[in-house]
């Protein structure tokens, strides 16, 4: 299985954990509420996890035009 983290916003792969067991607590997906699970964590037809994040630059980008925070996509 593959775990692939990409930014929620820009589409960019973040990096990518190749495993073939998953020990999801260690990946601090107990933190989550059943909400945050579904909106963050997509399976492929292959198996593979995609995660959505944020990036370093959309993160900045953020952080310097808070209003962003009320859209979608921010990102055209």
């Amino acid at each position: 299985m593959t775990i692939i983290y990409r930014c929620r916003h820009c589409g960019q792969t973040i990096g990518k954990l190749e495993q073939k067991v998953v020990d999801t607590t260690m990946l601090g997906f107990d933190q989550l509420n059943k909400k945050e699970l579904e909106e963050m964590i997509h399976y492929d037809g292959n198996g593979d996890m995609q995660i959505q994040t944020i990036c370093e630059n959309c993160e900045h980008a953020l952080g310097q035009h808070p209003n962003y925070h009320e859209l979608d996509y921010f990102i055209q």
